[in-house]
């Protein structure tokens, strides 16, 4: 069983990896507080689904938006 396998799109990749980029540097803009560390955490989130093209909500509920 494979464990990382591409299940989005060029587009929504890029998408997600612009989004992350927007949301790292929050803790450090907004201070370190509990919202600052849950938008860095979503911004990771997001930084690993751009990265590698895997999303796990996608594969639990067996989406695939990626034609290869």
């Amino acid at each position: 069983m494979k464990i990382l396998f591409t299940n989005q799109n060029k587009n929504e990749r890029i998408l997600r990896l612009i989004i992350s980029l927007f949301l790292l540097p929050a803790p450090f803009l907004i201070g370190f507080n509990l919202y600052s560390n849950i938008l860095l955490l979503v911004g990771c989130i997001l930084m690993f689904n751009a990265i590698f093209g895997t999303c796990y909500i996608y594969r639990i509920f067996r989406i695939n938006t990626c034609k290869a």
